[in-house]
């Protein structure tokens, strides 16, 4: 039987939903297919602070967990990591390094045929005997054309000319007075 859980992009939110199913293979994938293989670590779990301004000049902060795999190579008679061992290793390292429940959660990983990229984790199915993690790539957008869409409003054009405006100090002032990057 599979019960599929859709859980927000949380870090503790990702850790409630994997804590019953101790002794369970955690198993990432993309698109239905294996990504990282048998046999993978946990080489790093970061805790990162983003400091950003978007293109309308507004500043601001917040936090993310990498979680940072390897493939293991030769190790695959090893199996998939169990949630259980996952989370022995994120719990040894959030008692030295400050990460934040209600951070952004990505999963760091790269090989010879997929670029390293960070994940998001899109949703979680639970398997009698295995718990799938299936990541997103990540996206890029314009935080307020992304505003203005979800307030119902048509969102810009993009730049001008087609051209992009190199960033000074002088265009983020004109842009801030405007409102938006879109002009």
């Amino acid at each position: 039987m599979t019960q599929t859980l859709t859980t927000p992009n949380r870090t503790q939110a990702f850790l409630d939903t994997l804590a019953p199913h101790a002794g369970k293979a955690l198993i990432l994938q993309l698109h239905g297919e294996v990504l990282v293989p048998t046999g993978y670590h946990v080489t790093e779990v970061k805790a990162v602070t983003i400091e950003a301004m978007d293109c309308a000049g507004r500043a601001a902060a917040w936090r993310e967990t990498v979680i940072q795999l390897w493939n293991g190579g030769g190790e695959e008679d090893r199996g998939f990591m169990t949630v259980d061992k996952f989370l022995g290793i994120y719990g040894r390292v959030a008692k030295r390094v400050p990460v934040q429940a209600d951070s952004v959660l990505r999963f760091e990983y790269g090989d010879t045929v997929h670029p390293t990229i960070q994940y998001l984790v899109t949703s979680i199915e639970v398997q009698s005997e295995r718990v799938l993690v299936n990541l997103g790539y990540p996206g890029v957008s314009c935080k307020p054309n992304d505003e203005r869409l979800a307030a119902g409003q048509s969102a810009c054009g993009g730049p001008r000319s087609g051209s992009v405006e190199p960033v000074t100090l002088e265009n983020i002032a004109v842009q801030k007075s405007k409102g938006s990057c879109c002009g």
